[in-house]
Parts: C-alpha cells; sequence; structure tokens
C-alpha cells in the first residue's frame, strides 16, 4: 500500500512538472513562422526560469526589457550575467 502511494505521489508530481511544456507546445502551434516560434520560446523559457526561481514574471520581463538596452553587449558579452535571476536583480 505504502509503495503504491510512493508511486502515484511521484507520478503526479511528474505530471505536474511536465505540464507546462505540454501548454507551450500547443501554443507554438500557432506561430506561423520559424522566427515567431523561436521568439515565443526563448519568451516562454524566461517566464519558467523566472517562475521557478520564485519571481514575479511580469516583473522580470519589465526588468529585462527596460535594461537590455542600456547594456553593452558587443563590447562586454559578460554582462549578460545581470540579466539572468541570479545575477543582480534580486540583489
Amino acid at each position: 500500500m505504502r509503495i503504491t502511494i510512493i508511486i502515484l505521489t511521484l507520478g503526479l508530481l511528474a505530471e505536474r512538472s511536465v505540464k507546462p511544456f505540454v501548454i507551450g507546445r500547443k501554443n507554438f502551434l500557432f506561430c506561423d513562422t520559424v522566427r515567431g516560434a523561436k521568439s515565443s520560446s526563448i519568451i516562454y523559457s524566461i517566464v519558467e526560469t523566472a517562475k521557478e526561481n520564485e519571481i514575479n514574471p511580469m516583473k522580470y520581463l519589465t526588468y529585462i526589457f527596460e535594461t537590455m538596452p542600456n547594456i553593452d553587449f558587443k563590447n562586454n558579452p559578460e554582462l549578460i550575467e545581470q540579466l539572468l535571476p541570479w545575477g543582480g536583480y534580486l540583489a
């Protein structure tokens, strides 16, 4: 009985962790171009990363879009670290 409960619990956790990707995959069907699909997947990845790091996705996206134009990535590519959840946003 105990083994069954553990297996069911692990199964539910696994299903719950995969659900966002299934929803994303279904949404990507409506991208008209490869470029649109790539853009959607990038935004999706950013949002899911924010959620995993317990950051409000909308605030995080706002931070990225406001900060990104002011960073000189061409001369200092390492500055991309500032935009990652662990790179200063939480500080």
